[in-house]
């Protein structure tokens, strides 16, 4: 009995311990400009990549509710992040452009970093998640 219990514990300890340092990411989008459409937030984890679609570590959509858009990304490891962020009126799941790649659809990326003939480096974007919960802010038409 003693080692079915000793079996159990060295089992569930790291199972336990993994749990323990998840961290969850709200990010709230303000700034909209109407409540067409929805979100499209990508969360990265490194710089290479930033803020391209093969670098993605997770993405997902969010509602607009009151020129706001809120989604909570779980069981995070705690860590430095970056956020890319645009706002999908027309519901075709991908970032419109125009001529030269000049953006048709409003976007962000956390820290409200700035774009200058390009997208801001990680680490002008980069954020640190906390155990238990951390929330970043990104102003849409900053």
């Amino acid at each position: 009995m003693i080692r079915i219990l000793v079996v159990f514990v060295a089992i569930a300890l790291p199972l336990l311990s993994a749990t323990c340092f998840a961290a969850v990411l709200e990010v709230v989008v303000v700034g909209l400009k109407n409540q067409k459409g929805d979100v499209h937030i990508a969360i990265y984890n490194t710089a290479e990549h930033f803020p391209y679609q093969e670098g993605v570590l997770h993405e997902a959509k969010a509602p607009i509710f009151g020129n706001v858009a809120r989604l909570k990304f779980k069981d995070l490891t705690p860590g430095a992040y970056a956020a890319a962020i645009y706002h999908d009126e027309n519901f075709n799941h991908e970032f419109d452009q125009g001529l030269f790649g000049i953006p048709l659809e409003d976007y962000g990326f956390s820290n409200n970093a700035t774009v200058f003939l390009s997208p801001p480096s990680f680490k002008e974007a980069m954020f640190e998640v906390k155990d238990p919960s951390t929330t970043v802010e990104i102003d849409i038409n900053n």
